[in-house]
């Protein structure tokens, strides 16, 4: 089992720019594929980005292709999000959450096999 926890959100301007992160503990991080998920109020959970376990690969919700860099340092046990251009349709609750098994179906909730608290991001207009 691995456990997650986000950091790095807060409340910020459109325009400015957040990274959050997230710190694994237990089992070995880079065994695992991870993904940036967010929850707006009132919405479903829906998929950010996600990256292999090596870091070599990558994929991008279209809402925030271009502004959203999503990382890791498997050395620091440390997953990272880094957000420019906020827009107020980012304001969500962002979540990291790890997978055992790296596929396709990366942009779906169900797939991952562990999640973290959140971390609450408000971007004011």
């Amino acid at each position: 089992q691995v456990q997650l926890i986000e950091s790095g959100g807060g409340l910020v301007q459109a325009g400015d720019s957040l990274r959050l992160s997230c710190t694994a503990s237990g089992r070995t991080f880079s065994n695992y594929a991870m993904g940036w998920f967010r929850q707006a109020p009132g919405k479903e959970r829906e998929f950010v980005a996600t990256i292999s376990r090596s870091g070599g690969t990558t994929y991008y919700a279209d809402s925030v292709k271009g502004r959203f860099t999503i990382s890791r340092d498997n050395a620091k046990n440390t997953l990272y999000l880094q957000m420019n251009s906020l827009k107020p349709e980012d304001t969500a609750v962002y979540y990291c959450a790890a997978k055992v098994v790296w596929s396709t179906r990366y942009y779906v909730s169900n797939d991952y096999d562990y999640w973290g608290q959140g971390t609450e991001v408000t971007v004011s207009p």
